[in-house]
This record gives structure tokens, C-alpha cells and sequence, in this order.
């Protein structure tokens, strides 16, 4: 003999109401290694331009040749050098990217040989 389980207390639609819950989830880590992607990339660029800038400022090129390579490789970055002894360093600042990785600063920098040596 079978029992009748009241409508009340069955199990459809369950998978459904699960699956409502796990997506938001799954886009939410999904967006979050995304931008962290995009922060590493954005690193990566920050170290280029710094190391660009620093070669551009030892070779004795000006401070404005300098900053046109930085916003070159990273559109939108701010560069601030200054000279440590022998060497001509350069900071570059920027935003870890657009959506979550624009939350994240990011910054690097690199020195040079100064003077053309």
C-alpha cells in the first residue's frame, strides 16, 4: 500500500530553488577571479611602464617622453621620479582595472642608471 505524501510537503521544485541559489554564487566567484586576473595584468603592465619610464629618465630624455611611455603601455597611470644617488627611479600608480579590480591600487616601481651610462 502506498502512502500519499501531502502537496505541501513535496519535493518539487526543490532543484529548482537550489539552482536559484548556487548561480549568483557562481557568477560571483567567477567575476571575482576575473578581476583578479585583471589586477595581476594590470600589475604586470604598471612594472613595464616603470621599468620603460626609468630606462627613458637614465637616458637623459625628459620627464614628458617618460610619462608618454608610461600612458602608453598603461592609459590612465600617474608616474612620479626622482633621483636616488646614481639612480633615476619612477613610480607608476593605477587602478587595478574597471568593475571589482577598479577597488584595487596598483602600483610599481623601477630605477635606472643615471646619465646615460
Amino acid at each position: 500500500m502506498r502512502v500519499q505524501v501531502p502537496a505541501w510537503r513535496s519535493d518539487d521544485g526543490a532543484v529548482t530553488a537550489e539552482f536559484a541559489v548556487v548561480v549568483p554564487a557562481v557568477v560571483l566567484v567567477l567575476a571575482m577571479g576575473l578581476s583578479a586576473v585583471q589586477v595581476g595584468l594590470t600589475q604586470l603592465r604598471a612594472t613595464d611602464a616603470a621599468a620603460d619610464a626609468a630606462r627613458s629618465l637614465g637616458r637623459g630624455d625628459d620627464a614628458g617622453t617618460a610619462a608618454g611611455r608610461v600612458a602608453r603601455v598603461l592609459p590612465g597611470a600617474t608616474m612620479t621620479s626622482g633621483v636616488e644617488g646614481d639612480l633615476v627611479c619612477v613610480r607608476v600608480d593605477a587602478v587595478g582595472g574597471s568593475g571589482l579590480a577598479g577597488v584595487v591600487p596598483v602600483s610599481a616601481s623601477s630605477c635606472a642608471m643615471g646619465g646615460g651610462r
